[in-house]
């Protein structure tokens, strides 16, 4: 990680606000009444005590200091953010509507952090508005970067920072506050902003129906024309078997065309293997069917509505379909849960085929996001890197989704970098018809490997717990030093902390 740091030593830390609005531009909504407080036109010392982003607009809570030393507080709506702590005057226009000026002296760019708001192994998110390099002596050139703070208490200040790296302006940033009033860029920055990728979630995982949807769906379709049935046969004929998942090559090649690189191989442009990409493929069935659907109007018009949106920009322009979508936030979960649009029981015809494979790409698309969205710096300063990702798997007459989660964690106590410790967690979640729904939960460190697994029915249960004797020996055939091996009836507990993220065995004990 590239090291950033202040203009000069640095003095103790003195939150110095600057704010986005001028007193000019800057008028609040009271989201209850002043009642007397203030009559129009007269004016009162403010802080911000809190803030609170809203879908399309911020909550403050404002302390007033009125004459005679009373204090009141309010709560305001603001179409822009004011860092907490910004010394405000605020001017009465009516019983709801105040008028912010900031106090003189709040217009500066930090300098320095206040380690108590922002204590260490705090995930600073920002956006570059200035960057110029400064005069040098040697032959390293150091820039000089202001970054406007999107999040934490301190949202809307700016900061100075002096950065080895020429950062373009608009760029986002992610990076982590060090104890030595310096910060340290992270792997994310600056390609998708975690407050905008919270949103994108929201919107994949409002759309996103389950796979096994849309696979019954191509196997029962009426209609299409040649063309479209050879990209169906394509489509099927690149999913992987349980034969070829079995082997390490085999999974490496079905995890690559699962879709979830897609957009970074374009980027890359590394199109060679694309005929095998799932999201890729569905991308194609979409962009063929959509011209078979003549007549656009009523609901079907509000379908392609919908299909632009749940499209990725990149996507939509190589493929040639339409405009982007909006976005809000939502919670995380793994495994994504099943969602069917409806029943195929019967014959599918080309319009159900286009929503279940618009809504297809938008699960493919969730566990994207979710992959970038729980890749992060914990409290403990350790990087945690997620990869999620669902693979629709062949088995007999059946495809069977398997959804795949993979995180490796790097460890940030070691002082050198060959004694940093890397601890992989693996969790896999899927439904075969004889045993019912699974769920795997494995974690490696030091090539030791323990496993919790879960099952719905009682006689799998039995049946997998039969066998991990088995599983026991093929895992030490291939190397691994096995710890715990278990099988439970029912679902692993959820929520922040169970059994998966501690560690099995705590050597320092």
């Amino acid at each position: 990680m590239s090291e950033i740091s202040s203009p000069r030593p640095l003095p103790p830390a003195v939150p110095v606000i600057r704010n986005t609005a001028t007193a000019a531009d800057m008028a609040v909504r009271l989201l209850q009444p002043l009642e007397g407080m203030l009559a129009a036109g007269e004016s009162a010392k403010a802080e911000v005590v809190a803030i609170r982003e809203q879908a399309q607009s911020f909550q403050l809570l404002l302390k007033l200091t009125l004459a005679g030393g009373k204090q009141a507080t309010l709560q305001a709506e603001s179409p822009r953010p004011l860092a907490q702590g910004s010394a405000l005057v605020v001017t009465a226009l009516s019983e709801t509507r105040l008028a912010l000026a900031l106090q003189a002296g709040g217009d500066k760019p930090l300098t320095s952090l206040d380690l108590q708001q922002l204590p260490p192994g705090t995930l600073v998110q920002g956006k570059v508005v200035s960057s110029a390099p400064l005069p040098t002596q040697n032959a390293q050139t150091i820039y000089r970067l202001v970054v406007n703070l999107l999040n934490t208490p301190l949202a809307g200040s700016q900061l100075a920072l002096d950065s080895p790296q020429a950062l373009p302006l608009g760029s986002l940033l992610s990076a982590q506050v060090q104890g030595s009033q310096s910060l340290a860029f992270l792997p994310l920055s600056g390609r998708l902003d975690q407050l905008v990728l919270g949103q994108q979630l929201a919107a994949q995982q409002n759309r996103q129906a389950s796979l096994e949807g849309l696979f019954k769906g191509l196997q029962k379709l009426s209609g299409g024309d040649e063309a479209l049935r050879g990209s169906i046969d394509k489509l099927l004929g690149a999913l992987p078997d349980s034969t070829q998942l079995s082997t390490a090559k085999g999974l490496a090649q079905a995890l690559e065309g699962s879709g979830v690189l897609l957009e970074a191989k374009l980027l890359q442009g590394q199109t060679g293997a694309l005929a095998q990409n799932l999201k890729a493929n569905l991308l194609r069935l979409i962009a063929q069917l959509m011209p078979q659907l003549p007549g656009v109007s009523g609901p079907l018009a509000g379908l392609q509505n919908a299909l632009g949106q749940n499209l990725p920009n990149l996507a939509r322009q190589l493929l040639g379909a339409g405009a982007a979508g909006s976005a809000r936030q939502q919670a995380l979960t793994f495994p994504l849960p099943s969602r069917l649009l409806q029943n195929m029981d019967g014959e599918a015809d080309l319009e159900t085929l286009l929503k279940l494979a618009a809504a297809a790409v938008s699960r493919l698309q969730t566990h994207q996001l979710s992959s970038l969205a729980q890749t992060q710096v914990d409290a403990n300063g350790n990087l945690l890197t997620t990869w999620q990702l669902e693979l629709p798997m062949r088995h007999q007459q059946e495809v069977i989704p398997l959804q795949v989660k993979l995180q490796r964690e790097d460890s940030a106590k070691a002082e050198k970098a060959e004694q940093k410790e890397t601890l992989w967690r693996v969790e896999l979640a899927f439904d075969l018809d004889h045993l019912g729904p699974l769920q795997v939960r494995a974690q490696l460190l030091r090539g030791s490997l323990s496993s919790q697994l879960w099952a719905e029915r009682a006689d799998t249960a039995s049946l997998i717990n039969a066998e991990l004797g088995n599983l026991r020996e093929r895992l030490q055939a291939a190397g691994l030093e096995v710890g715990e091996l278990a099988c439970s009836q029912g679902m692993p507990p959820q929520g922040p902390k169970t059994s998966l993220e501690q560690r099995w065995v705590d050597e320092t004990a």
